[in-house]
């Protein structure tokens, strides 16, 4: 197993990061949305993010049925329903993890000679998940992920899963953590929140994608966080 190679500062910079408010059923929410563009057409990137046979190339696992009104299931990770699909433009679903509903839209627009994609994960803010942690939980989270979509879309190739696993869980992937939980913590900044809830929350992010702070269940638990 070769050592993969992450520019980290680039991973930093290529992704513009925004916290939008949205609604959805009613409810006031928050959209965390991530965007980039990469070299590959629409068609190819859609291709990237829809074919269960090559999501599991760069992200994880999946079944179910992967069309309009079907449902899916990542492996060990968040499942729904597909709710709207425009092919090759847009998709939204519903994205139910540990419990926790929420919504995941994705639109691509041509760039250049590339695409562009907006992801945007609709949060519901009212628990304390979010009190926590803000977006940059959700935020982070996506970021790790779509360096795997952005390696995959640049070579064509498999990313090695159990490479990137273990830069994730390497000093070297350190700075990236607590730089992602910072940009977000900026996001929040400029979405409206206050500059010390929002710094506070991208505090605790950083520490806990580096494994210096509380986790999930503990929050999930009620468990005192420090």
């Amino acid at each position: 197993m070769a050592d993969i190679q992450i520019d980290t500062d680039h991973r930093l910079t290529s992704v513009t990061r925004t916290v939008e408010p949205a609604e959805r059923e009613g409810k006031q929410l928050k959209a965390v949305v991530a965007s980039e563009v990469y070299p590959s057409p629409p068609a190819d990137v859609w291709d990237a993010l829809t074919n269960a046979e090559r999501l599991p190339r760069w992200f994880l696992p999946i079944t179910g049925e992967l069309k309009l009104g079907g449902s899916y299931q990542l492996e060990g990770n968040a499942g729904g329903e597909i709710l709207e699909c425009e092919p090759e433009e847009r998709f939204l679903v519903s994205w139910v993890y540990d419990g926790f509903p929420s919504w995941v839209e994705v639109t691509l627009t041509p760039e250049g000679d590339g695409t562009r994609m907006r992801l945007s994960h609709f949060c519901d803010c009212d628990n304390p998940f979010w009190d926590q942690f803000g977006p940059g939980a959700t935020g982070v989270g996506w970021d790790s992920g779509l360096i795997g979509l952005s390696l995959h879309l640049a070579t064509g190739e498999p990313v090695d899963r159990a490479a990137y696993a273990k830069w994730e869980a390497s000093a070297d992937a350190r700075p990236f953590m607590i730089g992602a939980a910072e940009a977000w913590g900026e996001a929040d900044v400029a979405g409206g929140e206050e500059p010390d809830v929002a710094r506070r929350r991208a505090g605790a992010v950083g520490a806990f994608y580096t494994g210096e702070g509380p986790g999930v269940d503990d929050m999930i638990s009620g468990e005192p966080t420090g």
